[in-house]
């Protein structure tokens, strides 16, 4: 394209799911109620380990910190897209769409290192019970988490910064509710090759690769619980994974269908609605898997509420 027709932007518009006036009221309900049900689910799991002792141990750990991450992602895109309903503008500045991009980025592979995480953690707890508390021990934890955050912010700001060299046409319309990565490359005027090339390697590197630990440590898993000679023990065994296993499921299954529903339509209307599923749905969907089947969380969460409940009757 002539460089001519390069220019500096200051602002995108958020074309969102649809145009007509009349579904905006709905969309809005929607949207405002599943964000409310995510970040208070996710709260609550956050409270009730953080209140309870006996929740003090490493799945729990990574289990509120998976909370806070679904509470974040959903809060990166979906109060902006309220906002635009509300006042029924489409416009997101471009600093405000390169931070929303940035973060993300940083937690939707964030996600993936915790689920990714969880696994060894449930892997060592099947197959080392014995060993559990000396191997996943506080340091140990504490260094996964660290990792975790310190990989995911630098991959998120190179794919920041590789945004930033990008040039853009007059035409920054995204059919998207949300400044999704691959939408602002396919937007760009300038040369794409380094941005995608450096956004594959990403996918590959920090989705697939996490994404094979699981599956390695599930195959250890299933492997020992095998070994089981009752089968009371090994549905306990595979009880204590259950949730993970269906919080991973569900996490990849709508990523992919994200991925592979966007490659047959060829439409980024469709990619935007079944983008919803794994940025909004799963994080909302997460809480009750971990809770409703966990008798510790439930346990937790209702000495929590009547402690509150008593202090203030006391008050």
């Amino acid at each position: 394209m002539d460089p001519g027709n390069y220019k500096g932007i200051s602002e995108f518009q958020l074309l969102g799911f649809s145009e007509k006036p009349e579904l905006q009221p709905l969309l809005f309900g929607l949207f405002l109620s599943m964000y409310l049900i995510t970040a208070f689910g996710n709260l609550l799991i956050i409270l009730a380990v953080g209140s309870d002792s006996h929740l003090h141990t490493p799945m729990y750990f990574f289990l509120s910190n998976l909370s806070l991450v679904d509470i974040c992602s959903t809060s990166t895109t979906v109060p902006k897209m309220l906002i635009n309903i509300k006042t029924e503008s489409k416009v997101i500045t471009y600093a405000g769409c390169v931070t929303q991009i940035n973060f993300f980025i940083l937690f939707a592979v964030l996600d993936v290192f915790l689920l990714a995480v969880m696994a060894y953690d449930r892997l060592v707890a099947i197959c080392h019970p014995l060993h559990y508390t000396v191997i996943m021990n506080p340091r140990l934890c504490g260094l996964l988490g660290l990792v975790s955050w310190v990989i995911c912010t630098l991959h998120s700001l190179l794919q920041t910064l590789m945004v930033l060299r990008l040039s853009f046409c007059t035409e920054v319309e995204l059919p998207h509710f949300f400044c999704e990565l691959n939408q602002i490359i396919q937007l760009a005027c300038s040369d794409t090759f380094l941005n995608d090339m450096m956004m594959n390697f990403g996918i590959v590197l920090l989705g697939v690769a996490p994404l094979a630990g699981i599956l390695y440590s599930y195959s250890k898993i299933v492997s020992s619980i095998l070994r089981i000679s009752s089968a009371q023990g090994k549905y306990k065994a595979f009880s204590t994974c259950a949730s993970h296993l269906s919080v991973v499921s569900l996490f990849y299954c709508t990523s992919l269908g994200v991925y592979f529903s966007s490659a047959a339509t060829q439409s980024s209307h469709a990619s935007a609605v079944a983008s919803v599923m794994y940025t909004v749905v799963t994080p909302m969907l997460n809480p009750f898997i971990y809770s409703l089947r966990n008798r510790d969380i439930k346990r937790a969460l209702k000495a929590f509420f009547v402690k509150e409940t008593l202090h203030g009757q006391l008050s």
